[in-house]
Order: structure tokens, then C-alpha cells, then sequence
């Protein structure tokens, strides 16, 4: 029996949950499985290696600590910024998701976390940054992907 290992492409459905039992995403929720080729950096680390050595059909439970999963939550990553790098119109909502560039281009995500009149304050961390990780995934299929 071949088992899954680097290169293979794998189409799992999975489930996330925190620590405290509540789910943060699944993909039978949603309808559409995961598809992505092992060690190819597609995803979270402590992910990518658990479908390592599972076989077709299996079901596996696991947790992940910060480290192999978003990382540490980074106090850096909160930050101020003007009100004027914002469309005149824009509403500021605490806690909303604002979507843009940093000055590189490359596309940035985060959260409000507070405004006064003149600034914003962003958080930029991954909202599931610092948090334990549960998953269960289950494998549908796995291919070579040289097959």
C-alpha cells in the first residue's frame, strides 16, 4: 500500500476547531474539499505534515501548536495609521477586516482594532495567530504527482 509522502497531490476534507471546542473552519461545511500537493508550502506547516504516511480513506485527529501552525501572536504587528491612507468615505468598524498593500505590494489583511479621530489602530496578525490548533482530516484521494 502506497502511503502519502512529499509530492503527492491529496484532496482531504478536514475540520478545525480551538481549543475550547469551537470550529474555525470545515470543508464538509462548505461543500469543497482541500486539494493541495504535499511539501509544497501551500499550507501550515504541522498540517502538511500530518497527511504524511496517512493512506487512502483514513481519518486522523491532531493538534498543532502555534509554532506549526500561524505562529506566535506579535504585538508588533498591531499598529496606527492614519485616517487619511483610507478612502475619505471609509467606515471604521472595531473589529472589521480591512484589506490592502503594505508598501511593497504585497496584499495585507487585518483587524480594527481601535480609531480615534485621526487614526486607525490595525491588527495584522493572522487571526488564528497564538492560538492551539485542532484538526481532523480525512484523505479522499492522493496521486503522484507525476502520475
Amino acid at each position: 500500500m502506497n502511503l502519502i509522502k512529499e509530492g503527492h497531490n491529496v484532496t482531504v476534507h478536514y475540520k478545525g476547531t480551538l481549543s475550547d471546542g469551537s470550529e474555525f473552519d470545515n470543508s464538509r461545511s462548505r461543500g469543497t474539499p482541500l486539494e493541495f500537493e504535499v511539501g509544497s508550502g501551500q499550507l501550515i506547516k504541522g498540517f502538511d505534515e500530518a497527511v504524511r504516511g496517512m493512506g487512502f480513506g483514513e481519518v486522523k485527529t491532531f493538534k498543532l501548536a502555534p509554532d506549526d501552525a500561524y505562529g506566535h501572536f506579535n504585538p508588533a504587528a498591531v499598529q496606527e495609521y492614519p485616517k487619511g491612507a483610507f478612502p475619505e468615505d471609509y467606515e471604521f468598524v472595531i473589529g472589521a477586516t480591512v484589506e490592502g498593500h503594505s508598501p511593497e505590494g504585497a496584499p495585507l489583511v487585518a483587524k480594527i482594532v481601535s480609531s480615534t479621530e485621526d487614526t486607525v489602530t490595525l491588527d495584522l496578525n493572522h487571526p488564528l495567530a497564538g492560538k492551539d490548533l485542532t484538526f481532523e482530516i480525512e484523505v479522499l484521494d492522493y496521486t503522484d504527482s507525476g502520475e
